[in-house]
């Protein structure tokens, strides 16, 4: 029988699952916003209607790159979730509140789905949402095992045993 404090040792060592998965993910659309900018990055933006699309498409592509590998390594876990956690924010306000409402708000453009309500949007924000609690579990619980965070805190000789 495990106890509490086996338990709690066994979820630790499953952080980098979680990291393996945001990383992974925000990495990939990182990518994917300067291999395809049309359906990905500065187009999709100016279809929503988000301002200075260009410069978002890529900037966000960009901080989804970087960031993305950092959590992926376990580098900075911590710092890199905060933007990748603020996008994620800017996802679901400017494009599933909209599917919810059945219309745009302000300069944003009511997007084209073929149903629009509290279900579609759920469907819609499924992985926003999964990428925005990972990135908040991230920063509650650090890198992890086998990060490259642990690796320095062990060379530095600050590694502690949570």
């Amino acid at each position: 029988m495990l106890v509490a404090s086996d338990r709690a040792k066994q979820a630790w060592i499953a952080v980098p699952i979680i990291r393996l998965m945001v990383g992974a993910v925000f990495l990939s659309e990182g990518v994917q916003k300067f291999l395809y900018p049309v359906l990905r990055g500065a187009g999709r933006f100016a279809e929503i209607g988000l301002p200075v699309p260009d410069i978002m498409g890529y900037g966000v592509g960009a901080i989804e790159v970087v960031a993305g590998a950092m959590v992926l390594i376990g580098f900075y876990t911590r710092q890199a979730v905060v933007p990748l956690a603020v996008i994620m924010v800017g996802a679901i306000v400017t494009t599933k509140i909209p599917i919810l409402l059945g219309q745009g708000f302000g300069p944003l453009a009511t997007p084209d789905v073929s149903e629009y309500g509290f279900w579609s949007m759920a469907h819609a924000m499924r992985t926003d949402w999964a990428m925005l609690l990972g990135s908040i579990f991230l920063y509650i619980a650090g890198s992890g095992a086998w990060s490259v965070d642990q690796m320095l805190r062990r060379r530095l000789g600050t590694y502690r045993r949570r």
